[in-house]
């Protein structure tokens, strides 16, 4: 496996590192923050990113996208987490994009993948459900035929990007009991249609949210992805592809919050010498480098692995591999962060405290790092 960039990758890696450093700085998180912004980013920036075909460098160039591959996802992601990016990526693009190039018909991939690249239409995932924590199989929704179609009662909780999605795409119950991995279809809904009700949720990480509830809201029969009842397979496969993109962007928030801590042990002085002089505080140092790596070489290996077509067992060992890696040092990156800037660390006022916020967010993200242990364990027969 290599460990290293291309050529074009390092030219993409600049290119984006200068774009997210000059058009979406940190402060911009305190600004969305404290106006209470309806939309939580700019759909200038986002336009911006579909122009240089961010947005589709997963999608087929037949669907309008850049038709490149995942480990030049991994590095505009990388970017992105390294000042804290708001724009809703996870919901479009890793989530219902990469559902739609899965699992979509003809017709659906030529009504929604050419948009979505040119940035002229977001997406959402609405999987999870109240009670159903982790588990995508946990569905309540149900959805029950309505003449030519279907009509769907339930409700969605945490719906990433949810609040601005033009489309939903949802997964309910047409057979079986919540948990049963049978009996689950996908379908794609108007977050406009009559029925649908978005309420607006802000998250502790400054990204966006909604809960979603579904009042007998009826779709067409050409509504379905992927087929009826094959929806658990679906989510399946595209949360490995998601939480795979969602590890490279917690990469690139750690080692910036590791960057933003090592300038300050350079910087402040206490008795007459940097901080950073201090045999203690460069253990730790040297600790959170050591994660850090490791955690980069796990997300280099899953995301070579999805170019590499691997098999869908291989794709979840190496997702719950990097996601279980990247929660365990991002966090602790976080709070190494606030603790070893000291007092300043604790206030608002510091960008430190962002990266501590967003590892905790990003931690339970698509599951946390015990639940995928366990189920690379359930993988392996143990």
């Amino acid at each position: 496996m290599s460990l290293v960039l291309t050529q074009e990758q390092e030219i993409l890696q600049r290119t984006a590192r200068e774009l997210v450093q000059s058009r979406a700085p940190m402060k911009r998180l305190r600004t969305y923050r404290d106006t209470k912004d309806p939309d939580g980013f700019s759909r200038e920036l986002w336009a911006e990113m579909a122009r240089l075909g961010w947005l589709g460098i997963v999608v087929p160039e037949a669907y309008g996208g850049s038709g490149l591959g995942w480990r030049d996802l991994m590095v505009v992601m990388e970017e992105l987490g390294r000042t804290l990016v708001t724009e809703p990526f996870t919901g479009t693009v890793l989530l219902a994009t990469t559902a739609i190039v899965l699992g979509g018909t003809e017709a659906q991939k030529q009504a929604h993948l050419p948009a979505v690249a040119a940035g002229q239409r977001l997406l959402a995932l609405a999987y999870q459900e109240p009670r159903g924590r982790y588990d995508w199989r946990h569905v309540e929704t149900r959805a029950e035929r309505a003449g030519g179609g279907w009509k769907l009662t339930g409700e969605k909780a945490h719906v990433l990007d949810g609040h601005v999605a033009d489309f939903l795409l949802v997964s309910a119950r047409t057979g079986g009991e919540p948990g049963d991995a049978h009996g689950i279809s996908c379908f794609l809904v108007r977050r406009d249609a009559p029925g649908v009700g978005v309420e607006r949720m802000w998250r502790v990480d400054g990204r966006g949210a909604a809960a979603v509830r579904f009042d007998g809201v009826t779709v067409s029969a050409d509504a379905v992805l992927g087929g009826e009842g094959q929806g658990e397979p679906l989510l399946a496969r595209t949360l490995d592809r998601a939480t795979i993109a969602l590890s490279a962007e917690m990469l690139g928030g750690m080692a910036a919050c590791f960057e933003m801590t090592l300038d300050y042990l350079k910087t402040r002085k206490q008795f007459g010498v940097p901080i950073g002089s201090f045999q203690a505080l460069k253990h730790r140092a040297a600790r959170l480098f050591v994660e850090i790596e490791l955690a980069r070489s796990m997300v280099m290996a899953a995301h070579q692995a999805l170019d590499e077509d691997a098999d869908d067992q291989r794709v979840a060992r190496l997702a719950g591999a990097a996601k279980a890696r990247c929660s365990d040092a991002f966090v602790l990156a976080g709070n190494e962060g606030v603790q070893m800037h000291g007092g300043i660390g604790m206030t608002d006022e510091h960008d430190v405290g962002f990266f501590l916020k967003r590892a905790r967010a990003a931690e339970i993200q698509f599951g946390d790092a015990t639940f995928h242990r366990e189920r690379i364990a359930s993988i392996d027969g143990y």
